[in-house]
């Protein structure tokens, strides 16, 4: 694997392989790796001749009381972890690199709509970092595609509207979330779970499938968002959302309409978690 920590390197290479007639994967990351990472190379290697990861840790997403300082940061287990799992290149760019005007100069960017509920309700600012950052690492990279995980689905979304509307030619595939064999999503935010707080994480799983289960049921949706939120408060969680929306983020009319899925935020001490379940699953 070649690792790239300038702009130029990593598009010498990029041209190397497009003159060799490579198609150009791709999988952005901030970084401290773990399983549900590595399946989103190995689908990205499914799709692509070569496959490009980044680690970035973005300041522009994070609020001024939130965690960028403290993000986990473990670059070269990082380095050796996407080489195992023959990731072909990995690009690692500082800050400087990416808003080479600094981050309160550079450029803004806002997708309209649904960035301004749920985690964008909560977190004012955020996904406009998510955006351009993705926008700037698409325009370096220039993929052929890109994968982004389910478990944030909402950035997923974020993504797809950003990459339609401005007409990157990049497709982008959505990968499954993965799990812990209890249900725990997989998340770099996992590891600040204190003592019995990894054993209460599972509530939301389950709750999740209660909520798929109680639609399938016919019951309406806003008795099975409360009680969602009943459980999840009785478990301990301080709960940002627990809705049912549709596939676009809109908000569904009745119980059974197809494409539906349960979205959570909620925090265990100072851990937030993200999850959801679409209720098409199995």
């Amino acid at each position: 694997m070649q690792t790239h920590d300038t702009l130029a390197s990593l598009r010498a290479q990029l041209r190397q392989w497009r003159r060799e007639g490579a198609s150009v994967g791709f999988v952005p990351t901030m970084g401290n790796l773990h399983a549900g990472h590595f399946a989103l190379v190995e689908l990205a290697r499914k799709h692509a001749d070569k496959v490009v990861a980044s680690i970035f840790v973005n300041p522009t997403q994070f609020g001024p009381n939130e965690d960028y300082a403290l993000y986990p940061r473990t670059p070269q287990r990082d380095i050796d972890a996407l080489a195992a799992h023959k990731c072909d290149a990995l690009f690692l760019p500082d800050v400087e690199q990416m808003y080479p005007f600094g981050t309160m100069g550079c450029v803004q960017m806002h997708v309209p709509g649904i960035t301004d509920i749920l985690c964008g309700a909560h977190r004012p600012g955020h996904f406009n970092g998510v955006a351009q950052v993705v926008a700037r690492l698409f325009n370096m990279v220039q993929p052929d595609l890109a994968v982004f995980g389910r478990k944030d689905y909402q950035q997923l979304q974020v993504v797809r509207y950003m990459a339609r509307e401005m007409s990157f030619p990049v497709e982008i595939i959505p990968a499954p979330t993965l799990r812990e064999p209890d249900g725990l999503a997989m998340s770099s935010r996992n590891q600040y779970l204190q003592g019995d707080q990894r054993q209460t994480a599972t509530h939301i799983h389950r709750t999740l499938l209660f909520m798929r289960d109680a639609a399938r049921q016919g019951l309406p949706v806003r008795g099975i968002e409360d009680e969602a939120l009943s459980r999840l408060e009785a478990a301990g969680f301080d709960v940002d959302y627990v809705e049912v929306r549709r596939a676009d983020l809109s908000r569904p009319r009745s119980p059974d309409e197809p494409g539906l899925l349960a979205l959570v935020a909620a925090r265990l001490g100072r851990t937030r978690l993200i999850d959801n379940l679409a209720f098409d699953d199995a």
